[in-house]
Parts: structure tokens; C-alpha cells; sequence
């Protein structure tokens, strides 16, 4: 199993980025995917998490200005961010859990068994 994500960069407040993430190696459509973010000192943190069916959910932190989706025949996932703050500076890892549906365990505590390598988002003030 891989994951490569892509489209991190740096941006201002209020601006938009969107994250890719193609995985190789497996049944994407059957796998549960999500993004999972850390900052510098700070503990990691579920982002958002997408089931099989394409029902997501979120972080509090990010409702209503992030959106995650797959593209199962392509075997990718994406988040778009948009109304970026900077307190949504961090690195961004994709991830990946062999289940049809990602559960809380997914969103609150990071339970994946597959991880990306992760890409910066910056976001300045």
C-alpha cells in the first residue's frame, strides 16, 4: 500500500488549497480514507474522514471550509480548503483504514493503518 499526496503549499489567510492523495496498492474502493494534520508541538489531529459511499465527516475546526472527496475510479482522495486561517498551518498526512466506514476511531484518534508521507500547508497571516 501507498499513499502520495500532493498540493501543499504556502498561502495567505483566506485563500484556498487543494490536497491530493493517490494510493497504490489495494482496493481503494473499499477502504475508508481521511487527512490527518500536525503542527509543529502539537498533537496530531483528524482533519476529515470519507467512507466507502463518499459520506464524510469533519472536525469541528474545519466544518464549512473543508471538503473531502474520492474519486475511486482514479484511486485518489482530495481536500478542499478553503478560508484558510493561519491556525491551519501543519503538516497534512492522507490515510487510509481497511474498512467500508472510518468509524470515530478514525476522525478523533488517527486509527489507520496506512499513512502518506504528508505535504506542508503554510498559511500567513
Amino acid at each position: 500500500v501507498q499513499l502520495v499526496e500532493s498540493g501543499g503549499g504556502s498561502v495567505q489567510a483566506g485563500g484556498s488549497l487543494r490536497l491530493s492523495c493517490a494510493a497504490f496498492g489495494y482496493t481503494y474502493s473499499s477502504y475508508c480514507m481521511g487527512w490527518v494534520r500536525q503542527a509543529p508541538g502539537k498533537e496530531r489531529e483528524g482533519v476529515a474522514t470519507i467512507n466507502s459511499d463518499g459520506s464524510a465527516s469533519y472536525a469541528d475546526s474545519v466544518k464549512g471550509r473543508f471538503t473531502i472527496s474520492r474519486d475511486n475510479a482514479k484511486n485518489t482522495e482530495y481536500l478542499q480548503m478553503d478560508n484558510l486561517l493561519p491556525e491551519d498551518t501543519a503538516m497534512y498526512y492522507c490515510a487510509a483504514r481497511p474498512l467500508f466506514r472510518c468509524g470515530s476511531g478514525a476522525l478523533f484518534r488517527g486509527e489507520y493503518n496506512y499513512w502518506g508521507q504528508g505535504t506542508q500547508v503554510t498559511v500567513s497571516s
